[in-house]
């Protein structure tokens, strides 16, 4: 794919914070207070983002108004208190440059109205002009990043080629993957040839969101578990890593976090992509995985599901995390994202914890 034409970094990009505490535990450094972040920490549990949803019937343009993006995007670090923002946006923003019609239905989620059924479509599939199509997630790390001032990194994220490529297929949301992983197994040509052109855009997308301001990347592979360890290391793996050996080549300074959902049987594979902190989700017992990976930085892993609990429960489960982790640089976290109706209370209660007990 040829490389999105680079636009020119912000005339302030600040790269020193007054709490960088979330970097200095991804470049293996102990902080003085241990880093915690929420996955989907700008969502619908907060009443003010509420507010700023209902403004837009349509997902999409809610996405694309880089104003209000800043707006929902700063909101858990003044609300919740966390050590970072990340950027508010969705994985699928890609579909459009590629050609793909997508929208977000109420109680159904995203549907593509153009699924990829055909060979000779997904070879024909465009690149895309990022600068020009996704220019508005642009706008809205640069307002971001103003609006933050140097108090937190920001957070830049992608979707996972695998996990991409899932809604590009099946046309949606989907129990099974049957569509993807036919074509995984019928036609694997056709389905490394999608997955390549996912990977060559995202690797471009990345690294322009870095040039705009992001501090941090994150690829949020969600769906490779659905794989086998076979498959994902023959035809998922070499995109991913080729992924993050594009950005640290870049931009080694920018550290790169790599996430997956029920996935516990691919760590073995993730731990050699060269992400620099790997997300683990709850089903993963923490302290095996620092057992095994004595040198990886990871990120999570406490339950979302945990939260329902009093802020005293959650403190004690926050304790019993931070036994595991010990002395080792660790970025506190969900083992997946917020859900919707979790008290922000316990929301920050759960940060609290983890700064309390540093």
């Amino acid at each position: 794919m040829p490389e999105a034409k680079p636009t020119p970094a912000p005339a302030e990009s600040p790269r020193k914070f007054l709490n960088a505490s979330l970097l200095d535990a991804a470049q293996g450094r102990m902080p003085a207070r241990a880093p915690v972040w929420i996955m989907r920490q700008a969502g619908r549990y907060l009443a003010d983002y509420r507010r700023v949803r209902a403004l837009f019937p349509n997902f999409l343009d809610f996405c694309r108004s880089p104003e209000h993006v800043a707006e929902v995007t700063i909101q858990p670090v003044d609300q919740i208190g966390v050590d970072a923002a990340i950027l508010f946006s969705d994985i699928l923003v890609l579909l459009p440059p590629m050609g793909l019609q997508v929208e977000f239905q109420e109680k159904r989620g995203p549907v593509v109205a153009n699924p990829l059924r055909d060979d000779a479509v997904i070879a024909a599939l465009p690149d895309g002009d990022l600068n020009s199509e996704l220019g508005y997630v642009f706008e809205g790390i640069r307002l971001s990043k103003k609006a933050l001032g140097n108090r937190v990194p920001l957070i830049g994220f992608a979707g996972g080629p695998f996990t991409v490529a899932s809604y590009m297929v099946e046309g949606g949301s989907s129990k099974e993957l049957a569509r993807l992983k036919s074509l995984l197994f019928s036609r694997p040509e056709v389905f490394t040839t999608l997955i390549g052109k996912l990977a060559s855009v995202t690797s471009c997308y990345l690294r322009e969101q870095v040039r705009q301001g992001a501090d941090v990347i994150t690829i949020m592979d969600s769906w490779a578990g659905y794989l086998g360890p076979h498959e994902y290391r023959s035809l998922v793996f070499p995109h991913t890593r080729k992924i993050i050996a594009d950005i640290k080549a870049e931009f080694p300074q920018v550290p790169v976090v790599h996430y997956a959902n029920g996935a516990p049987h691919l760590l073995p594979h993730f731990a050699q992509l060269g992400a620099d902190v790997l997300g683990l989700d709850w089903r993963i017992d923490l302290g095996d995985a620092l057992r095994a990976y004595p040198e990886q930085i990871f990120q999570g892993n406490l339950d979302p599901c945990a939260l329902y609990a009093s802020p005293q429960q959650i403190a004690a489960r926050v304790k019993a995390l931070k036994a595991e982790v010990g002395g080792r640089a660790h970025i506190y976290n969900l083992g997946h994202g917020i859900l919707p109706d979790i008290p922000p209370d316990h929301a920050r209660a759960f940060v609290d914890a983890v700064h309390e007990q540093s």
